[in-house]
């Protein structure tokens, strides 16, 4: 009866083990999108057609696809039945990574509701600096006295138009769209003037990181072959204190 309650033990730290580490890994899958729920006290400008305004209320951002150094981020109501923007984002860099979501906006004149810039997720140092088409872009770096990243203005309709999925055409012209950045003289510069390039590491000071899709199933074995271990352990115990 003891070798028997000694094995129901191991069984139960074994499961248990597995448990633990399949959460955090199930959590981490489900973060890819960075799904966001963000409230907003007064209406602020998104990109989109002339000035496309979010009124004050609760909104999900999602990140949806991503090619090389771009993103598309896709704003929803509440309950994600309905999308208010599919915006093309280019990534931004931060050099210190905070605990909570940060918003950060162009300054507007009072009384007047601020342009959202970028978006920057818990804990992650690579954030979305969000694209406006360039007729608005070239008004916001004037109003707001910094450059503007801008994306052609013949494409502003492709940001409102509802899609189901991200090889509809109007994503497809995003992701394909040439980028630049406006001065508030109106003149072109490269983007990198606008979002911060990540800092530059010596060899000596990179090393080797796992990436976050990695599987998890390596632990899981390994996890496997201690409980067997622990549970052969238990036997020859038990056998000698027979």
């Amino acid at each position: 009866m003891k070798r028997i309650n000694r094995f129901k033990v191991v069984a139960l730290i074994f499961c248990a083990s597995l448990v633990a580490l399949a959460f955090p890994f199930s959590m981490n899958a489900q973060r890819w999108d960075k799904k966001t729920v963000v409230t907003f006290g007064q209406r602020i400008e998104i990109p989109g057609v002339g000035q496309q305004y979010l009124p004050a209320g609760k909104y999900v951002f999602k990140l949806v696809d991503s090619l090389s150094n771009r993103d598309i981020v896709q704003i929803f109501n509440e309950d994600e039945t309905h999308v208010f923007a599919t915006i093309l984002t280019i990534a931004n860099y931060r050099l210190k990574a905070t605990d909570e979501t940060v918003m950060t906006f162009r300054e507007r004149p009072a009384g007047q509701p601020e342009a959202i810039r970028a978006w920057f997720y818990p804990g992650a140092n690579w954030g979305q600096e969000f694209v406006y088409p360039k007729t608005r872009a070239v008004e916001l770096a004037k109003i707001t006295n910094e450059p503007v990243l801008y994306f052609p203005a013949e494409l502003a309709p492709e940001v409102t138009k509802p899609v189901k999925s991200l090889d509809e055409p109007p994503v497809v012209a995003l992701k394909q769209a040439p980028i630049r950045a406006v001065t508030p003289r109106g003149e072109d510069v490269e983007i990198a003037q606008v979002v911060e390039p990540p800092p530059v590491q010596t060899a000596s000071a990179r090393l080797p990181v796992l990436p976050q899709t990695a599987s998890p199933l390596p632990l899981f074995g390994l996890i496997g072959l201690l409980s067997l271990g622990a549970g052969f352990a238990l036997s020859v115990f038990s056998k000698r204190t027979a």
